[in-house]
């Protein structure tokens, strides 16, 4: 049984941060869930990782989007779902 491992919660409680240290000792890649970080141009308002924060980990589904383009839940789950059978399929663990 493949495991996905979701972490949740309000603004700045450190989800990031716990992220990137569960994909170190578990060797995960993470799949952003956040609706307005796939947009390229909004790194200041969404507090978005940064490259030094990522420490080496993959992270998928950030600025994949302009901000004029449309992204719906539908594209999200079906991108989401391509992230996730390539993290398994690779014997890593989805965040």
């Amino acid at each position: 049984m493949n495991k996905i491992i979701v972490i949740l919660g309000p603004t700045a409680v450190g989800k990031t941060k716990m992220s990137v240290e569960l994909a170190k000792k578990l060797n995960g890649e993470i799949i952003n869930a956040d609706s307005t970080q796939v947009f390229k141009e909004l790194d200041i308002a969404t507090a978005k990782i940064t490259e030094e924060e990522k420490e080496n980990i993959v992270h998928h589904l950030f600025d994949i989007k302009d901000i004029t383009s449309s992204y719906t839940v539908y594209d999200y789950q079906k991108d989401c779902r391509k992230c996730i059978d390539d993290i398994i399929s690779r014997g890593k663990t989805p965040i």
